[in-house]
């Protein structure tokens, strides 16, 4: 009698948050008090074998994210283990294309974001099992059974099949050369550390000067609550860092269109970089106005556009100068393998949104793998930093001299130390039947 074959066994959701709001880190326009929280997956195999991945958000609603992915998890649990690995994109079709779920997005929102942490829990397991890093995985699969990640069903009229192939393949020869590079150097950086909108100007000034002492080359600051604000600290910024280091800037969605128009005109003379997420994340030709309207300063976005169809749109209305994929916005790996590929059709840099919790950790090995099997180019291309919350991972996200150096344990960064989960574990763990948790209740809720 043959043995049984190994199956999914569980798929597990817990709701972890960290108590940020209480020194307002992560502070911006549209989120003035986040307590970064995510809503973190395990998935079991029944030979004891386990990935693990994580969906990010800011606080209130990370239980309606654990709840999703608990919605999918009857769709995963009892699949045999070999047939997952062998068709990821089939596996991630089927989280995505639930005849019933999908009523809930399509491809966009709660639904997706959980799919995103399942997807990418079992492209941890995958890389658990082969002994490699995730974006090494990756790198190293031929151009056929990477393009058969993509659904191209939406994507034809700016990506084809035979298109991507090409792409992969003029990639090819240089995989090994690069993939030694990143070992050696690791991958350009970026940091958002100084510039939250609730930190002081004393303590901007103070962040700006240590990163770049650390080597980064690209700070970003948070803007759009005010605008004499934000001259006052673009201005001080500048003058902090000096001439030649880029500065970002971040409005996370908070103006109009004039209203960004006119905003970033008076932030121009401080020479901004990237102006991201001016406007609605979903308002493709109004963002297409606004990078008309302010060049040569970039426009950015990403990190909150739901999926490839958006991007293919993004891309094909001309209207972001800087792709920001994120792990966990659109359906994790597998979804974001497509966007790379557009990107690199479309000739635009991915500068991939990051922080969070667990965003630093899985993100870096979307840009490696881009470096390494796609784009074969870091030339304006730099990850978001953020350190915040690295402690709690087994595998933490490490940045030296403002580069990430290249991950080489097995998976994707996101397995979390029990302690950490039991901790922050909502609303049961200590931090949130102690003390803290009145504190940060009382800064996030408006009075």
């Amino acid at each position: 009698m043959s043995p049984s074959p190994e199956v999914v066994a569980a798929v597990e959701a817990v709701d972890v948050r960290f108590p940020t709001s209480l020194h307002l880190d992560g502070s911006d326009a549209m989120n003035p008090e986040p307590d970064y929280s995510a809503a973190y997956v395990t998935v079991r195999t029944s030979a004891g074998q386990t990935g693990h991945g994580l969906a990010f958000t800011v606080g209130r609603g990370n239980d309606v994210e654990v709840a999703a992915v608990r919605a999918l998890a009857p769709l995963v649990v009892g699949l045999p283990v070999a047939d997952v690995l062998t068709d990821l994109g089939g596996f991630s079709r089927r989280l995505t294309g639930d005849s019933q779920l999908r009523w809930l997005g399509p491809e966009k929102g709660a639904i997706h974001m959980a799919a995103a942490a399942v997807v990418n829990a079992v492209w941890d397991l995958y890389g658990r099992r082969e002994g490699k890093p995730v974006w090494q995985l990756l790198a190293s699969l031929s151009p056929e059974r990477l393009v058969d990640l993509v659904d191209f069903r939406y994507l034809e009229d700016a990506l084809t099949r035979q298109e991507a192939l090409e792409i992969l393949r003029r990639a090819e020869p240089g995989r090994a050369e690069r993939t030694g590079h990143l070992l050696d150097r690791g991958y350009p950086a970026y940091t958002t550390t100084p510039g939250w909108l609730g930190y002081s100007d004393e303590k901007l000034v103070r962040l700006a000067k240590e990163a770049v002492a650390d080597g980064f080359t690209q700070i970003k600051l948070k803007v759009g609550a005010d605008l004499a604000d934000d001259v006052r600290r673009l201005r001080l910024a500048r003058e902090a860092v000096g001439p030649d280091i880029r500065i970002a800037v971040d409005a996370n969605q908070a103006w109009g269109i004039q209203q960004a128009v006119d905003w970033i005109r008076e932030l121009a003379p401080y020479d901004p970089y990237w102006i991201e997420e001016p406007t609605s994340p979903d308002d493709i030709l109004g963002l297409a106005a606004i990078h008309r309207a302010v060049a040569p300063i970039r426009v950015a976005t990403g990190e909150h556009v739901h999926n490839q169809v958006m991007f293919k749109q993004l891309l094909q209305a001309g209207a972001l100068d800087i792709v920001q994929l994120d792990a966990s916005r659109t359906a994790g790996v597998t979804e974001n393998v497509a966007i790379l590929l557009l990107a690199a059709k479309f000739g635009v840099p991915v500068c991939p949104h990051a922080g969070g919790v667990g965003l630093c950790e899985m993100v870096q090995h979307l840009a490696m793998f881009d470096y390494v099997a796609v784009s074969g180019s870091t030339t304006d291309r730099v990850i978001e930093y953020v350190d915040h919350l690295h402690e709690h991972f087994t595998d933490p996200a490490r940045v030296e001299g403002g580069h990430y150096l290249a991950p080489t344990a097995p998976g994707i960064s996101a397995e979390m130390h029990p302690r950490s989960l039991a901790d922050h574990a909502y609303p049961e763990g200590p931090v949130w039947s102690g003390p803290a948790a009145s504190a940060a209740d009382s800064a996030e809720v408006p009075a």
